[in-house]
């Protein structure tokens, strides 16, 4: 991983050195040989989604034991989110960006496991809901406890106040982009 970055930053230091050229045309050239533009990067997105996917991993490891992947772990977060009334699988779909038929056999693996089962939905006897079952919250009450455990880890060093800041940033940009999503229907 480190390769990576350091061949990553050694190429973005690269596109750093601005020759004068640069500064009156906006092309850099090195040599004669003309460059692409200079792009200054914003790191806010990477740095979001590289977060996400690391913690997502220490807390596939977290969960591992208790023999949940992530699809899994996802799906009974996102229920546990729902409240009594259950979801129905084409939300949990949407909510979670994957396919119908995904989801399904993801319900049908977590239904046999005993963690959700499937019930007619009270208005509409044509639809099914899916709720979390005894043995589910008792899942979701490990993942709690390592999810709590993993947060004072990854939180090291990083003050309540930073915390705060941060969560409220975070909440602030989540709120702009619902409103742009639901702006383009």
């Amino acid at each position: 991983m480190f390769l990576f970055y350091g061949k990553h930053l050694q190429n973005a230091m690269e596109c750093q050195r601005v020759t004068k050229s640069t500064k009156k045309t906006g092309v850099s050239t090195t040599s004669g040989t003309p460059q692409r533009p200079v792009v200054k990067p914003f790191r806010f997105g990477f740095l979001v989604h590289d977060v996400s996917r690391m913690r997502n991993t220490l807390f596939d490891e977290a969960m591992r034991p208790h023999g949940v992947t992530r699809s899994q772990w996802s799906v009974l977060a996102n229920l546990s989110r729902a409240g009594r009334d259950g979801m129905m699988q084409v939300d949990i779909s949407r909510l979670m960006d994957v396919g119908k038929v995904t989801i399904g056999g993801l319900i049908d693996r977590l239904e046999s496991a005993g963690y959700v089962e499937r019930r007619m939905d009270t208005e509409d006897r044509r639809a099914r809901r899916v709720f979390i079952t005894d043995k589910g919250f008792e899942v979701i009450t490990q993942m709690q406890k390592a999810g709590a455990k993993l947060n004072r880890s990854i939180l090291a060093g990083v003050s309540p106040e930073h915390q705060r800041i941060t969560e409220d940033a975070l909440a602030q940009v989540k709120a702009n982009i619902r409103n742009l999503l639901n702006d383009e229907d």
